[in-house]
């Protein structure tokens, strides 16, 4: 796989620093039971990083010192960690939003029959991967049966409340571009998205939440081997919305690798670019401010600000 670092340092993106912390994002871990092409984070079946349950306990230590409203829960697939449900149910019992990032084959996983059940008993928010309503797309990127199976689970998700109004289950929908391109506009999809999946499926869900494909990993890599890296940085900064720079993550967020490191997105964690200052670990998280701190940079950021902008909480503006 070609690295794509190299290319986006160094840059002209304008310099941002962190506001208040609201936001831990967790990566569990890399395994995964599917290999989608856009992903940046490289996940797998055959990886074999997974958070320790001492650095889970170092986690929950952190939540437990309060100031946090949502524990953001991100893989690979973030349930295959043995530890998941007990974070889960503590995160819970200290009153913390939870969010986990689903896949929605992981349903169908040996093992996690009963994992829809428990995300509803813990009234845990699902964000659940569908890069597109057609077949032939989510196959084509994702692998080959994973729409019919995401189907049946977004089925078993609205069986027990998930997108029905009053219910407090939250399911919102992600989709990405199939290819170099930038979104289409977050709320007319929606709109498709919820006729066509209730006129085939009889399926609902909350909101559609559309992303932007970082030019890192995978996705990276590829635009490489088409000769269209510098392209696509191109289409990204030549979209840039200067007021996008006040809603981006990682003002207000901040990300745990699968070790208990820190970064400011993400994106950074798989580029192995550390806080401003140094690299930190969890479990030093609460003995130092990350208010008004410089958050590091690079070409890849201009993604997250290009057109509607794109954070994990889908469009910007």
């Amino acid at each position: 796989m070609l690295d794509s670092k190299n290319l986006l340092f160094p840059s002209d993106f304008p310099a941002i620093a962190r506001g208040s912390l609201a936001t831990l994002q967790v990566n569990l871990g890399y395994r995964c039971n599917q290999s989608c092409v856009h992903c940046h984070v490289d996940a797998g079946p055959k990886r074999t990083e997974v958070m320790s349950k001492d650095t889970l306990e170092a986690v929950l230590a952190f939540l437990g010192r309060g100031g946090i409203g949502l524990l953001d829960l991100t893989g690979g697939a973030p349930e295959l960690n043995p530890g998941f449900r007990r974070l889960v149910q503590k995160a819970r019992e200290l009153k913390i939003g939870v969010m986990d990032r689903c896949n929605l084959t992981v349903l169908e996983e040996p093992g996690q029959e009963d994992l829809a059940g428990f995300l509803a008993e813990q009234q845990v928010a699902v964000v659940a991967s569908l890069p597109c309503y057609l077949k032939e797309n989510v196959n084509g990127q994702r692998g080959k049966g994973v729409f019919e199976a995401s189907i049946r689970s977004l089925r078993r998700l609205n069986a027990l409340g998930y997108g029905e109004e009053g219910t407090g289950l939250r399911l919102d929908l992600v989709y990405n571009p199939l290819g170099p391109s930038l979104p289409p506009s977050q709320e007319s999809l929606e709109q498709d998205y919820k006729r066509v999946l209730q006129e085939r499926y009889g399926i609902q869900f909350s909101s559609l939440l559309t992303l932007i494909n970082m030019p890192i990993a995978r996705f990276g890599s590829m635009l490489q081997s088409q000769g269209r890296f510098h392209e696509y940085l191109g289409l990204l900064k030549s979209a840039y919305r200067e007021g996008n720079l006040e809603g981006v993550m990682c003002r207000t967020l901040v990300s745990v690798d699968w070790q208990g490191y820190l970064y400011d997105c993400d994106f950074n964690q798989m580029l192995d670019l550390p806080l401003a200052g140094g690299r930190l670990h969890i479990s030093e998280l609460a003995s130092v401010g990350l208010g008004g701190r410089p958050i590091c940079v690079g070409e890849h950021c201009w993604g997250c600000t290009a057109g509607q902008g794109s954070s994990c909480s889908g469009a910007l503006s």
